[in-house]
């Protein structure tokens, strides 16, 4: 059965299509549920191959599905637990408090408009100008996780690339020392799950390798998002430093 897909101009067709997938997941599939094949989506959606891929890629790197090769894509388990965490968590310092040199290289920047899923995630309205990092996070030259990070480009109209990458600065510094936004508190979201395909190859791990998966919103003293971080983490090599207030 194909069903009518409605184009709206303003956004890209495999942005939208990730909107359809995303209800459809939550009505009607179960955790670890297979998803329709790429072919099965494009005739049911009369969508072409490159953007039924995007549309994956992009439901895969926020969590909603996984792939195993040679078997399919599936729904991701989406209950994740919460942790109050007592410090606003930076992987630059804590790397350096553990005696291990940290170093971030920048994989993507750009920018880019806000879906419906980024415009709940960081309570803006679709198609505000957000600016997306992604970025490869490794300890001693050892990949160890993977950000992307999602920011209101306002906030931070002259954010570049060297002040992540060649001068090494955690993006919390980066917010207070150049735009005066204070973290006020980070809500962390974290979950064990298969790292992508994607991001296996570039922390250099096996295909199907379980991981850490973390979601992490950031809030300023007046309590606005000021960040929304997708990350992927090797378990074998990252350590989760929480602390609790009471």
């Amino acid at each position: 059965m194909v069903m009518e897909f409605k184009y709206n101009e303003k956004r890209p067709v495999y942005s939208q299509l990730v909107d359809v997938l995303r209800k459809e997941i939550k009505n009607n599939y179960q955790p670890n549920d297979k998803l329709l094949s790429e072919r099965e989506i494009m005739r049911k959606y009369a969508v072409s191959r490159n953007t039924v891929r995007g549309a994956l890629s992009e439901l895969e790197n926020i969590g909603y599905i996984y792939r195993q090769r040679g078997k399919g894509t599936f729904v991701a388990n989406m209950i994740d637990y919460t942790q109050k965490i007592g410090d606003e968590y930076s992987f630059t310092e804590q790397m350096k408090s553990m005696g291990r040199k940290p170093e971030t290289r920048i994989l993507e920047m750009y920018q880019r408009d806000a879906d419906e899923y980024f415009s709940q995630k960081l309570k803006v309205p679709v198609g505000t100008c957000l600016i997306k990092l992604k970025r490869l996070r490794l300890a001693d030259g050892q990949p160890i996780m993977i950000d992307r990070t999602y920011l209101p480009q306002a906030k931070f109209p002259n954010l570049s690339r060297d002040d992540l990458e060649l001068k090494q600065r955690s993006l919390y510094a980066i917010f207070l020392e150049d735009y005066g936004e204070k973290v006020k508190v980070a809500d962390e979201r974290l979950s064990v799950g298969i790292i992508s395909d994607e991001d296996a190859k570039l922390l250099n791990v096996a295909s199907n390798t379980a991981g850490f998966l973390a979601r992490r919103t950031t809030y300023n003293h007046k309590n606005e998002i000021i960040e929304y971080t997708i990350s992927s983490a090797r378990g074998d090599q990252f350590v989760y430093n929480i602390k609790y207030r009471h």
